[in-house]
Order: structure tokens, then sequence, then C-alpha cells
């Protein structure tokens, strides 16, 4: 399925079906699945999708809006995966929603938005942010807003812009170690780049370290790893999908209610009007080929159930135990590969109910570094309803605290406690505050993208023909990272399964999968010839 230019014909609209979109950047690349038929002919397949989050839904739906007969398995008591909420009662008896924290819509995240217009075509249930604030401790401090979107202006932009480019410290730049970042194409740039950390990559381009910590660190540390055990091919990836190569910026959306009102209630019952089944507190256990080519699924303690097809939409752990509890399922070289998937480190959301607000002129997100283990704090009433009610009917602030790529063995108290300390230090206004209710909620489930991992993580089709992967920690060589990643690989999954029953799947849509300008993409062909002779 080739990567088309944006110009190609679109596929004709099918009744009742949303039309792939990309955003404003017209050089948007168009991935058109096999051709075939609208929706399955004759007796309905049954399809067990594991996992409910984004990449589950997500081939869920492109499954059932073609006729298959759908069952979503999802093990926790919500759906939304790494995005689910659930209910809390705080210590002055409100009733709100926990989750596990901030998520950044991006515009570029075509694929995801793609699923959300399922229930809203406007996306009426997302709101922009008007910036995207860093701040060092040293006190620098950049922002967004005012940076060009269109590549390479928007780089360019932001180095203008930015007090952390000093003409000396661009001087001391090493332009040929920075010509990858220029050309960025997948598979190639794992190629180029796997093999070393990113750390080792902003040392051998030799940016400004006021730069390096407060621009690149922020964002790699987003992956839920330190600097020194990603990828730096997935660093650059990540300067490519928001910098050079595309023209969407680097702004983005939030949800305007917790994450079960905005998003998965809605699309669960778009996906029951379609046919499909979501059964909660279910977590898949088996799954196991059968003579007659189908699938015994053994899911929350009960019989063995039949399905034609099975998608595997586990977080990395999940995925790992069920293919080592499924001895018959794959071969032992793919079996090895999922058994060698990592998990990253631990992470910590903290969120503060605060007996009185934050100052007005705070953003609803800002990322930090140099602030001990804090990444970045968000006020929900500045964007999400249910907080800001709750800071209108009790004059507070609600106050979100991220770290990540926590050392394993660390004192999760201390750690707790460091959050606040540094939160007071960054906001001295809080430091009065009470705290009306705290929740800290941990978790380590996020996969590892670490060096030299990339050729060895599993694709989306599998040994068996019927059973599919997806999620953001499976291989796909496309222009995709993060909850994108996760979107694009359930749809992929669906249409791998659709391909078989002779259906057209689901378009889709990334940022370009090269650079976008023809002389940046000749000097980097330059650098990867000079890199050959050596």
């Amino acid at each position: 399925m080739p990567l088309l230019p944006p110009h190609h014909r679109r596929p004709a609209a099918v009744p009742g079906r949303p039309v792939a979109r990309r955003g404003r950047d017209r050089h948007a690349a168009v991935l058109h699945p096999a051709p075939g038929r609208p929706a399955v002919a004759g007796e309905p397949p049954r399809v067990a999708v594991a996992g409910g989050g984004i990449a589950g839904l997500a081939a869920a739906t492109a499954l059932a809006e073609r006729g298959a007969r759908v069952t979503v398995l999802e093990r926790e008591p919500q759906l939304g995966g790494r995005l689910a909420g659930w209910p809390v009662t705080l210590a002055d008896g409100s009733a709100v929603t926990m989750s596990r924290g901030f998520h950044a819509f991006f515009r570029q995240y075509y694929n995801l938005r793609g699923l959300l217009r399922r229930v809203d075509g406007s996306l009426g249930m997302l709101s922009g942010l008007p910036d995207y604030p860093l701040v060092h401790s040293g006190g620098a401090r950049d922002g967004f807003a005012r940076v060009p979107r269109t590549p390479p202006w928007n780089a360019l932009g932001f180095a203008a812009l930015s007090p952390t480019f000093t003409l000396p410290g661009l001087l001391r730049m090493d332009p040929v170690a920075a010509l990858p970042l220029l050309d960025v194409r997948v598979p190639q740039v794992f190629e180029r780049l796997d093999g070393i950390s990113a750390a080792d990559f902003l040392d051998r381009v030799r940016f400004p370290a006021g730069a390096r910590h407060l621009a690149f660190q922020v964002f790699s540390r987003s992956f839920f790893a330190d600097p020194g055990e990603l990828s730096a091919a997935e660093l650059a990836l990540m300067f490519h999908i928001y910098f050079l190569g595309s023209g969407e910026g680097l702004l983005f959306d939030v949800a305007n209610e917790p994450f079960p009102t905005a998003l998965w209630e809605p699309l669960a019952k778009y996906l029951r009007g379609h046919g499909a089944e979501t059964r909660t507190d279910t977590a898949v256990e088996t799954v196991s080929p059968t003579s007659s080519g189908g699938y015994e699924v053994v899911a929350g303690g009960g019989a063995p159930q039949r399905y034609d097809a099975v998608v595997l939409a586990l977080d990395t752990a999940g995925l790992r135990q069920v293919v080592a509890g499924s001895p018959r399922l794959g071969d032992p070289a793919w079996r090895d590969r999922v058994a060698r998937l990592r998990t990253a480190p631990p992470f910590l959301v903290t969120r503060l109910w605060l007996d009185r607000p934050v100052r007005p002129e705070r953003p609803g997100f800002l990322g930090t570094s140099g602030y001990g283990p804090l990444d970045n704090v968000s006020v929900l009433e500045r964007w999400e309803g249910e907080a800001a009610r709750w800071a209108r009917r009790t004059g507070g602030s609600v106050v979100e605290l991220h770290a990540y790529a926590v050392p394993p063995g660390a004192d999760r108290a201390a750690v707790q406690e460091a959050l606040l300390a540094e939160l007071h230090r960054l906001w001295p206004e809080t430091r009065p505050a009470r705290v009306v209710d705290a929740v800290h909620e941990w978790r380590a489930d996020c996969p590892l993208f670490a060096v030299g991992s990339f050729a060895d993580r599993p694709p989306v089709r599998t040994p068996d023909p019927g059973v599919v992967l997806a999620g953001d920690c499976v291989r796909v060589d496309l222009p995709v990272a993060l909850m994108e990643r996760a979107a694009t690989t359930g749809f992929l999954a669906a249409n791998a399964l659709l391909e078989r029953w002779g259906v057209r799947g689901q378009t889709l849509w990334t940022v370009p999968n090269a650079g976008r300008s023809a002389p940046l993409r000749a000097l980097a062909a330059l650098g990867d010839r000079g890199r050959t002779r050596d």
C-alpha cells in the first residue's frame, strides 16, 4: 500500500462512513487501502479485538463499519486504554474524573482525529490551547504561538525567536551531523540513527545547551524515556513530524471534558450502532488457532469463544503475556520478538485540587526543564469543563504534575513530595494553598523505544493471517508517533483483515514520508554519501 501524493484522487465516499481528511497541510500524504467491496459479503466474520484503547477502538471501528461482527475485550473497567478515565470522590465530597493525565491532540494526528470525527465531525470535543510554552529553571522561556507553521520557516522561526539559540551556540553546532534531520524517511531514518541514543546524537550535533534542555529534552521525555535510552531515530522522527515535515504547527488541541465523556462513551455508542459489542473487565488470556482456520479466545476466565480473526491491541506487557500463554500462536521467531519488547520506566501523574486559584496568567499547559523530576504542569480549569466547574464552585484550582522516566527503584513518596516542592518553586502562589485532595497515579506500561530496537519490533501482520497487532509498541514504516501511531496501527490492522475478505479498508493520512524541501533533501543525501565513504 504505497504512499501517494495528496493530489491523488480521493476514494469515493461510502454512505454513513466519514471520508478520510488531512489538515491544512497540502503536502500531507495519503495511504490508500487495497481495492475491494464496500462491506463484507455473506456471513459476517466474527472478530475479537483485545484491548479497548485507541488502537483497539480504531480497529474495531473500521471493521464494524464494514460489516464485521466485532467484540472489544478490555481488561480494565473502562475503555480508553492510556486515555481512560474513572470516577473519584474527593475529600470535599465532589465527584470527579481521574485519568492518566494531560494528552495533546496535535493537528498532525490525522488518523486519530479521523476516528474522533465518527462521533463529531467538527471535533467539538477538542479545544485548542493558545500556546505550548516551555520554561527552564535558569529563566529561559520558549513558546510556539508566534512560530510560523510552514517548513522550513517554522524551525528557522523557532530558532530566531528562542533565547536558547544564541549566535555563539549556533556557530558551535556541527551542521554535517545534523543533516539526517533534513530528510527523514521511515524506515530509512532507523537504519541511519537507531543505533545511537538521542543524547549521543545531540552531542554529535552540538546543539546549544539551552535549546537541548528546553526543547529536545522536553520532547524526548514525552516518549516516557530518558534521552540516554531513547533511539535517536525516534527523536529525528519527532523533529520531522512536528517541525520540518509538517505544516500543521506545534500548537495542539485538548479534550474539553474528561476522556470518558468527551471521547469513549460517544465512540462506544457509535460502535454499538454498527453492531459491535464492548466488554470491559474482560482480559484476554489466550488465543489458539483451530483446525478449521479460526481462533479460540479465552477471556475473563470464561469458556473459549470462537472467532474468525483476532486483533491484539494490547500494551507491551499485555501482549507479551497473551503470547506467552498462547503457545500455538505465531512461530518461534515472532514469539521471541514479542518477548523482547520492553516497557519504559515508571511515570507519575499527580493531580491536586487546591483551595485557591493559581495566578490568571498561568498557562493551561507548561513544559518544564531543570525542575527536578517535574516535566510539565497543567491547569485543568483552563480547558476541561469538569475542572472549570469545580474551580468556579470552590474558588480553587485543579493542577496536574507529570514526572516521566522515574528511576524504577526511586522512593515514590519522595518523588511525589519533590513534585509538589518543584511546583512551589515554579509557581510560588501555590505554596500557601491548601490541598483539598490529591491523587497520585503511578504507571509503567508505555513502550520503550530503545536504541537498536526498531528492526526487532513486531509489525502489524503476524505469521497467523487471521491475527494482527496494533498499538504504539508495534512497528509501522510510516511517520507517526505516540497516540497517532496507536490509531494508525489500529486502522492498518483492520485493513489487513479486510483485505483478506476482499473489502476496502480505511484511507489514512500522514505527514510526508520525506523531507519537504528538494535542496534540503539534496544536502541530506550528500551527508549520507559522505558517511558511506567514511
